[in-house]
């Protein structure tokens, strides 16, 4: 987790070393990142990355996470199985997402780092949904990941998830 002494900078500052790691991560995989290229985009000493993160995993998890929080936010996932409620939801994400400032970054996660750090949101949560809405979620994120990786499939992946959920509206027997 990212420490106290990263929390506590002033605005400023903060936003500067999280613009280098921003840029750091959306180039480079986390295993090919460099603390080094970091410190020197930021300005800053190298120890004083170590002052603010325990390793580049813990500064990429913090990125990825104010990345998620921030473009994530405003999905709103129905009580009762909604169809087209999940599809627009995919469809704002992927399109916020792919203008938004994180667009190389997230596709540098699918590509590469998604195995390497923890998952910001519970497989616990994800359990306790009903077997439509988790179905739903699963097929939500693989849509996603598609598009994010190649933005040309757009239009088809989005067709075979609205046809996708809307088979989950049938009875099954």
């Amino acid at each position: 987790m990212v420490k106290s002494t990263f929390i506590k900078l002033p605005p400023a500052k903060k936003e500067l070393i999280t613009a280098a790691l921003l840029r750091e991560f959306s180039n480079y995989p986390l295993q090919k990142a460099q603390v080094a290229r970091i410190v020197k985009d930021a300005g800053i000493a190298r120890g004083s990355f170590y002052k603010y993160f325990t390793d580049l995993s813990d500064a990429y998890e913090y990125l990825y996470r104010q990345a998620i929080a921030e473009i994530h936010a405003f999905i709103k996932l129905p009580s009762a199985y909604e169809p087209q409620s999940f599809y627009q939801n995919v469809v704002d994400f992927v399109e916020q997402t792919l203008c938004s400032q994180y667009s190389k970054l997230f596709k540098m996660h699918v590509l590469y780092n998604e195995s390497l750090v923890v998952r910001p949101f519970s497989s616990k949560v994800f359990v306790k949904l009903s077997t439509q809405n988790w179905s739903a979620m699963v097929l939500c994120h693989a849509a996603i990941k598609e598009i994010i990786v190649d933005p040309q499939l757009k239009k088809p992946v989005l067709a075979h998830l609205k046809a996708g959920l809307m088979l989950l509206t049938k009875e099954t027997k």
